[in-house]
């Protein structure tokens, strides 16, 4: 069910390198409600949202497809509105299940990403030059909570050759690891991309994380790369 929600393939957006990954928890027969989405929005326009439903049942994938629905509904906008618009979705039929995401709009032109959080884990960005950062975004609250809730905005220049990751707090969450540091040490490995293809890339950071600890919830993970506009 969770995988028939999930996009069967993300649209080609010229001008944007991109590699997904989804790998549901290693045990039991629970399904959960990760996602990730690309849209094709105009010609120098794009977005991406990742995000996870709280929960592991069929009520999460089910909310899971219809914030899909709602994002796309309003994809266009200025991530925070998306955000709070799909936030005002959610409250209204109170389902009892709370969602984390990460909302992103690319200028594919003047190679910026404005970026907005609803209490989703910080994006990972990796300049050109392979230094990597954990980006500080200011969060919102989870959706769902509060139909009133704001989205702060950032906005980022996304030079090409730059690779955001989205990531699923299932990529850096385990038992007795400080999620910090987890964190920090995904933005070591993805500093270490040199020469990589992006498929390449997702598979080492998705064998780092497995090799690391066990996981017990899904990952989810979309890397991004722009390319010199035109290409």
């Amino acid at each position: 069910m969770q995988a028939s929600l999930l996009p069967q393939a993300l649209p080609r957006v010229p001008g944007l390198d991109v590699a997904t990954r989804y790998l549901p928890t290693a045990h039991g027969i629970d399904v959960g409600g990760d996602f990730y989405d690309l849209i094709h929005l105009d010609t120098d326009l794009a977005a991406a949202a990742i995000g996870d439903v709280q929960g592991h049942n069929v009520n999460a994938a089910a909310l899971m497809g219809q914030v899909r629905t709602a994002i796309h509904a309003t994809a266009g906008a200025s991530p925070g509105h998306v955000l709070a618009r799909t936030n005002r979705l959610l409250t209204d039929p109170d389902p009892g299940l709370f969602t984390s995401c990460l909302y992103v709009q690319f200028d594919l032109a003047r190679h910026r990403a404005c970026l907005a959080t609803a209490g989703h884990p910080p994006p990972l960005l990796c300049h050109p030059d392979l230094h990597a950062e954990i980006l500080p975004l200011t969060p919102g609250l989870l959706l769902g909570i509060d139909p009133a809730a704001g989205y702060p905005e950032t906005d980022i220049p996304l030079p090409p050759g730059a690779v955001l990751a989205l990531y699923t707090d299932g990529l850096v969450e385990t038992r007795g690891i400080d999620i910090e540091d987890a964190t920090a040490d995904l933005a070591a490995q993805l500093a270490q991309a040199r020469g990589q293809t992006l498929d390449a890339l997702a598979d080492t950071l998705i064998h780092h994380a497995q090799r690391s600890a066990p996981r017990n919830d899904d990952i989810a993970l979309l890397l991004i790369r722009p390319q010199q506009h035109g290409r």
